[in-house]
């Protein structure tokens, strides 16, 4: 049961071109968002839509098949863990973002 403690999977839309970063020691980093969708009927009957968007981070290897495969739009599945981070922005407020860290991908769709 540990392995299911913190495990996150989603099916979604890329929103933009993934933001690829190549680090000081050679590793990749890619940063993307999906669009998730939810529908259902109201109580009028009327179909309601519901989106939600979520940060993806990945290193190595699958970053790499990010920067290659995954054009925005591109629908893809994503597994990996939730992690919440904060940082001082350039007026120093402090934010703070949750992201999955995805271990796999799975490319989807067209």
């Amino acid at each position: 049961m540990n392995t299911l403690r913190n495990k996150v999977q989603l099916i979604g839309h890329v929103g933009n071109a993934p933001e690829i970063l190549t680090l000081e020691s050679g590793k990749k980093l890619a940063k993307f968002s999906i669009a998730t969708n939810e529908s259902y009927k109201n109580a009028k009957g009327e179909k309601i839509t519901d989106t939600q968007w979520h940060n993806v981070i990945a290193w190595g290897k699958t970053a790499e098949l990010i920067e290659n495969y995954v054009p925005k739009g591109k629908e893809v599945g994503v597994e990996g863990k939730l992690t919440s981070r904060s940082y001082e922005d350039k007026d120093g407020i402090k934010r703070y973002v949750t992201e999955v860290v995805c271990n796999e991908l799975l490319l989807l769709g067209k």
